[in-house]
């Protein structure tokens, strides 16, 4: 089984403009995500797909492999179909660009539903983590996925899921961790459906796949990584590496 990493990158992200070019320590977070992606060992390629040739230079001036994309996309899986429709993959992962403390273990195990899929009938997988904190199931950027009996996707959300109208009840709360795996055909399907209602509504783009009736596997994790998504979010990864 073939397997390629695609690491979307957009430079002007909405809530942190440049937030992938921040240093974090000594290398910017653009750069300890691709590094540490092909520090696992697990891809037959990692690429950096971006918009920006600040981006580009700096992966490529530092040994890495990144492809330059249009500019107009409105999501990362769209910017990465576009490298992919030219790669032979059979699996294609989706590692966010702000992901700079990811991991070989949520990714083997990501891989691994597709390396025991003979059928083909998982066509995309994600990540979840089983959290407990008040705070985040009821903050709106801790995105929260609820799952069926055989850990397919039923929803995913910023508000709270499930409701727990009966205070009593027992209910588990899972934090999408927003790192995909396609099949490439899935990924191709993808870019040539419409954003979906559910979709623009949550600014969530796998309800994409839902709405068109295509199943998410979702693959438990004990990993809960620090993604950068605002500046509050780069000073916690820099305590976390002592840097500041």
């Amino acid at each position: 089984m073939k397997s390629i990493a695609l690491i979307p990158a957009r430079y002007e992200a909405t809530r942190f403009p440049g937030k992938l070019m921040q240093l974090l320590g000594d290398k910017t977070i653009i750069r300890h995500t691709y590094e540490n992606t092909v520090a696992t060992l697990l891809f037959d390629e990692v690429i950096v797909v971006t918009d920006s040739p600040i981006i580009f230079n700096e992966i490529v001036e530092n040994g890495g492999y990144a492809l330059m994309s249009r500019g107009q996309h409105e999501s990362g899986s769209e910017r990465i179909a576009e490298a992919a429709a030219d790669i032979d993959a059979d699996v294609i992962v989706n590692v966010q660009g702000d992901e700079p403390f990811v991991k070989k273990q949520p990714l083997q195990d990501l891989l691994a539903v597709f390396g025991s899929d003979y059928q083909h009938h998982v066509q995309v997988a994600s990540l979840m983590h089983e959290i407990h904190d008040e705070d985040l199931i009821i903050n709106p950027n801790t995105v929260k996925v609820a799952i069926d009996n055989y850990s397919n996707a039923l929803m995913f959300s910023r508000s709270v899921i499930p409701f727990r109208r009966d205070k009593t009840a027992k209910v588990t709360y899972y934090k999408h961790i927003g790192i995909y795996a396609y099949r490439k055909n899935a990924l191709m399907n993808f870019t040539q459906w419409k954003s979906s209602p559910l979709e623009a509504s949550e600014k969530l783009e796998q309800l994409r796949y839902l709405e068109n009736g295509v199943k998410i596997k979702m693959v438990l994790t004990n990993e809960s990584p620090v993604s950068i998504d605002t500046p509050e979010d780069l000073r916690r990864a820099k305590k976390l590496i002592g840097s500041i």
